[in-house]
């Protein structure tokens, strides 16, 4: 095996080509893992030091990938973190080949184990709920006497579509079913309102800076969100992301006013909701928020996705849809 890092952002680049086609053939590998995400949130908001650390096998080709970054925690150790570590990225994971696993798993511990990396703790936050990092890699880490600590850091409420809108409120909670029905009757007969997405690069600018907008109205602690680097970043992903016609951006409008906001990624037959925002002052009592919800939902089942992923959060209005949790780990390890 060949291990090569890059600690300058020009490895983005030496590696674009190959980036995704290791994640085709990598173990359960998350949209937040692409090389256009990771790209552009180390462009946006990277501000440590950069390893990207890339496994090879003899012949070159790519079979592993553990996109990292150094940094000094709380504690006063240098903390290696995945690139997208932890806010705005909701699943993280190494990339792994499939066909190499094990080989991948005790290259990059060699690695680990070396001289050419100074670190105390690596951090690798964000693991899905069907990731093997955290058991098998885990597990590889404690044979070599490190100490290892895997935790639950949050869930992802998910939704198993059905093929219609109709099997879907028919497996929802009765109570919850007739609140969508009451809700969805209650603005369109008390207002005039009409929903549409921003799926192209028609318009997208000023549609982002109407999500942004309404997603500071939405709380207190959403209004203090919003960094310079974080617009920068959300922007510049909208961007890239319309291209490849991962992205989509709902709004509802009531009598002429935009009045809620989601933004999604529509991607690998799965719609994820990444972030939402709503005007409580003027449409609480309207609840367009629940509604442009169930109206997403309608849209990912007209375009046969099988799954509506919530992502990271367990506000309780998730449940109500119908969705289940799935966990969300942490692997910590420390080198013995």
């Amino acid at each position: 095996m060949q291990t090569t890092i890059y600690t300058d952002p020009a490895g983005f680049d030496i590696l674009a080509k190959e980036w995704d086609d290791l994640l085709e053939r990598s173990v359960h590998p998350p949209f937040f893992m692409r090389y256009i995400y990771q790209s552009v949130w180390w462009q946006c908001l990277g501000n440590n030091d950069l390893i990207l650390i890339a496994i090879r096998t003899g012949d070159g080709r790519l079979i592993g990938l553990a996109p990292l970054y150094a940094s000094t925690n709380q504690a006063g150790q240098r903390e290696l973190s995945f690139v997208g570590c932890v806010d705005v990225s909701d699943y993280l994971d190494l990339l792994v080949d499939k066909d190499y696993v094990e080989a991948v798993y005790q290259t990059l511990l060699d690695c680990l184990a070396g001289g050419d990396l100074a670190w105390d703790k690596l951090y690798l936050c964000s693991l899905p709920h069907n990731s093997i990092t955290h058991t098998r890699l885990a597990e590889a880490a404690g044979q070599r006497g490190w100490r290892v600590e895997v935790s639950r850091q949050d869930v992802c409420p998910v939704i198993s579509l059905p093929g219609n809108w109709d099997d879907y409120l028919a497996g929802i909670n009765k109570k919850q079913r007739h609140e969508i029905r009451r809700k969805m009757r209650k603005i369109e007969n008390e207002a005039e309102t009409r929903w549409f997405v921003i799926d192209s690069e028609d318009g997208l600018t000023a549609a982002m800076d109407d999500f942004i907008d309404l997603h500071q109205k939405s709380t207190k602690d959403k209004e203090d969100f919003w960094s310079d680097s974080l617009i920068l970043f959300f922007k510049a992903l909208a961007a890239e992301l319309v291209k490849l016609g991962w992205f989509r951006l709902y709004f509802i409008e009531v009598n002429g006013v935009k009045a809620a906001a989601m933004l999604g990624f529509d991607y690998n037959d799965e719609f994820l909701l990444y972030n939402s925002g709503y005007d409580p002052e003027q449409f609480a009592n309207l609840s367009p928020g629940n509604v442009l919800t169930s109206y997403t939902i309608q849209d990912a089942i007209r375009l046969g996705r099988k799954r509506y992923d919530f992502l990271r959060g367990d506000e309780v209005y998730k449940f109500r849809f119908g969705a289940e949790a799935e966990p969300v780990y942490d692997l910590e390890i420390y080198r013995g």
